[in-house]
């Protein structure tokens, strides 16, 4: 059995990364449970339950909050479980991975960027043992010589990603992560976002589906992890007219969206919806023109302000 670990900042947050996954595996599915925690838990509770668990590989998904936390907990169950495989995954790791490598012996192999088809495929050399493992594409590994690094895994088509919900009961009054579209429009020189330019969108029939998943079981919160949302006008006008279509008075929608790129018909739209329906982060990178120059990043920074001024005025 492979167990997927996510390891959340809040009990009300949960980890789309490792359902996607587990959705994605193919045949392999049956072979693969998750389990998610949050920082708030002692460590040795998590070990304890990882290791009652009796896992073949444990892979962790990595972001800045619990990047610490993961590793202090992967080391402690390589010290009593040596055999134990332990693969990372996550912005965290991505995109240093031969660093992660060095620096945690006990780490054995990171997954590079998108890892839906890599996982799918690392499950065949774990399970059939019908695959060498220098043969999946997107991942940095420990081998003999040294650290391996094999070809990049190119950006998957959205449309062929498995919807991971089935099952809401074990995710009542918790926060539900959806993506609609992957890559950035944006090249800001810092942000790890900038690095996947190759926009792509599932297909928006599919997208009021799933949607309507969430609506009919009446979940609080759904969170777009969409770079820009409204990067695609038609995309995000299809999506917005829906839920407010079927707005059931009680689901509320994150989206992080560009102010700046907002156009009149979207404006207007966003006005006749319910208050509470929909919550927009707007990010400003700087309200410097020389920095927002100097990072490589296009923003009217008037016209962000008075778009801000006019949706808190809705």
């Amino acid at each position: 059995m492979v167990l997927l670990v996510g390891i959340n900042a809040k009990y009300i947050h949960t980890t789309l990364a490792v359902r996607s996954l587990q959705a994605n595996a193919g045949k392999y599915r049956k072979d693969v449970e998750i389990a998610e925690y949050t920082i708030n838990h002692r460590r040795e509770e998590i070990f304890q339950d990882i290791y009652r668990r009796k896992p073949e590989a444990v892979g962790f998904s990595c972001y800045l909050w619990n990047i610490e936390y993961v590793m202090g907990l992967a080391g402690d169950l390589k010290k009593v479980l040596p055999n134990l495989f332990l693969f990372f995954g996550g912005p965290e790791v991505s995109y240093h991975p031969e660093e992660v490598l060095a620096k945690y012996e006990y780490a054995d192999l990171v997954m590079v960027g998108e890892g839906e088809r890599t996982f799918q495929e690392f499950m065949a050399y774990l399970v059939d043992g019908d695959r060498e493992i220098s043969s999946i594409d997107g991942i940095v590994y420990r081998g003999i010589g040294g650290l391996h690094r094999t070809k990049p895994r190119q950006g998957l088509d959205m449309d062929d990603l498995v919807y991971p919900y089935d099952d809401m009961e074990t995710l009542k009054n918790r926060i539900i992560y959806y993506e609609s579209m992957r890559g950035c429009p944006f090249s800001c020189s810092y942000c790890l976002s900038s690095i996947d330019k190759c926009l792509r969108f599932r297909d928006l029939e599919l997208v009021k589906k799933e949607l309507q998943f969430f609506i009919d079981h009446k979940v609080p919160q759904v969170k777009f992890v969409d770079r820009t949302f409204n990067c695609k006008h038609d995309h995000a006008m299809t999506v917005w007219r829906y839920i407010k279509e079927h707005d059931n008075g009680i689901t509320n929608f994150h989206f992080e969206v560009a102010a700046d790129l907002l156009n009149e018909e979207e404006m207007e739209l966003i006005k006749t919806m319910r208050p509470g329906l929909i919550q927009l982060e707007i990010g400003v990178q700087s309200t410097n023109l020389d920095t927002i120059r100097e990072i490589h990043r296009t923003m009217k920074f008037e016209q962000v302000a008075e778009v801000v001024r006019r949706i808190n005025s809705y």
